[in-house]
């Protein structure tokens, strides 16, 4: 994984380095000397100065992600350390819960590799091209450090056709269940490693379904429900709860994490979320609890106009349908929409469906997916409270 290779950037990338940020771009390499794609090369400005040592791909706008400031290899000493640290900060964050995320990418000085662990098993994500290189020292270490039963690399996202590598799933050690048991915050789950979503569930929201769970109430709607989460944490305190999701295959195993924690005042409905709001207010249906969990409405910078309409949009949808003292959950994976832009957002929504809302909790990410703060794009899970007024 190591490299004599040098590359030579200009000086908006040195400040870019400077302030923080891990990532070089391609128009902002003067010269690529002898690198090849996932090789680890040393980075200097345009006299020489070393800058530090990133992974270099051939492919991808961002041509250089950062490793260290300092010249190092990227050996198995380098990465047992990096992730005897992730390990240690999931020990003191993660408790009593068996499936958490314990490497995350550039928060964790590692960029692209993401590893969840899920009991015994781990799924990794290898999403640029010096990772994926390093695959095969990757799996040596997590084996050393996590004894798992299994690993499986979940390389099916679009990140890796911007690197040109395949998009697949494929076992890497040992076997892999077709489904996995476990338990988080308190409840046994039923985990698709090999097909679920992201890497199996939703990880990233584990803590905002304990805070919805404390505000809910009455009846219940979650939206974009698609295995569960919210809903069967939302069960012990709502007298109802109706769980909406477009697919038919999550909504099965949904059902089925509600049957092993013996929950039964959950009714799954297979629906568009957007028909199914409309249809409940021309029907004057009411809730005293609502979740929105969209997926990503804006994946890129150019689609944040059409995303912003459609958070109002169903923002709206839901406030029309709440009660006095009702709460609204509404979150937000968007990168590209910033919690300033959601709170405008559901500020307009409100205005126009007549209600005040209260602000009671201002959320993201689960702990265990740690925001660094000179890289923004590792905060991109905004997850909003609000009682009606």
């Amino acid at each position: 994984m190591g490299s004599t290779a040098e590359v030579k950037v200009n000086r908006k990338a040195a400040g870019r380095i400077a302030n923080g940020h891990p990532w070089i771009f391609s128009s902002d390499v003067v010269d690529r000397g002898k690198a090849a794609a996932g090789d680890a090369v040393r980075v200097v400005d345009q006299s020489g100065r070393l800058l530090g040592t990133a992974h270099y791909s051939a492919a991808s706008q961002i041509t250089l992600r950062l490793l260290s400031r300092e010249a190092v290899a990227f050996d198995r000493a380098f990465l047992m350390e990096r992730l005897r640290r992730a390990a240690a900060y999931r020990a003191a964050v993660v408790a009593e819960n068996e499936c958490y995320r314990l490497v995350y990418s550039e928060a964790d000085l590692l960029p692209g590799l993401i590893v969840d662990r899920y009991g015994d098993y781990l799924a990794v994500q290898l999403l640029n091209q010096g990772m994926d290189a390093g695959a095969g020292m990757i799996v040596e270490c997590l084996t050393e450090l996590c004894a798992p039963k299994g690993i499986v690399a979940r390389n099916d996202v679009e990140v890796r056709t911007r690197e040109a590598l395949p998009r697949e799933t494929r076992v890497l050690v040992g076997e892999i269940p077709v489904e996995v048991s476990m338990r988080m915050n308190g409840l046994a789950w039923h985990v698709d490693l090999m097909g679920g979503q992201k890497t199996g569930i939703f990880l990233d929201q584990r803590e905002n379904y304990q805070a919805a769970a404390r505000w809910a109430r009455g009846r219940g709607l979650d939206c974009f429900t698609c295995t569960g989460g919210f809903a069967l944490h939302m069960a012990s305190r709502c007298d109802s709860v109706e769980a909406v999701d477009s697919s038919g295959a999550a909504l099965g195993i949904a059902a089925k994490n509600a049957a092993s924690n013996g929950i039964g005042n959950v009714h799954w409905m297979e629906a568009n979320a957007f028909d199914l709001l409309a249809g409940h207010d021309a029907a004057g249906r009411k809730f005293q609890t609502i979740v929105l969990d969209p997926p990503a409405f804006a994946k890129s910078r150019t689609a944040v106009d059409g995303a912003m309409r459609g958070y109002k949009e169903i923002n709206l949808r839901a406030l029309r349908l709440l009660e006095r003292d009702g709460v609204l959950v509404s979150c937000s994976c968007s990168h590209h929409v910033s919690e300033a832009a959601l709170f405008e957002v559901i500020a307009a929504a409100a205005l126009d469906a007549g209600r005040t809302l209260r602000v009671v909790e201002r959320r993201t990410q689960a702990l265990d997916h740690p925001v660094l703060l000179t890289v923004a794009e590792t905060h991109y899970l905004k997850c909003l409270i609000f009682q009606v007024v």
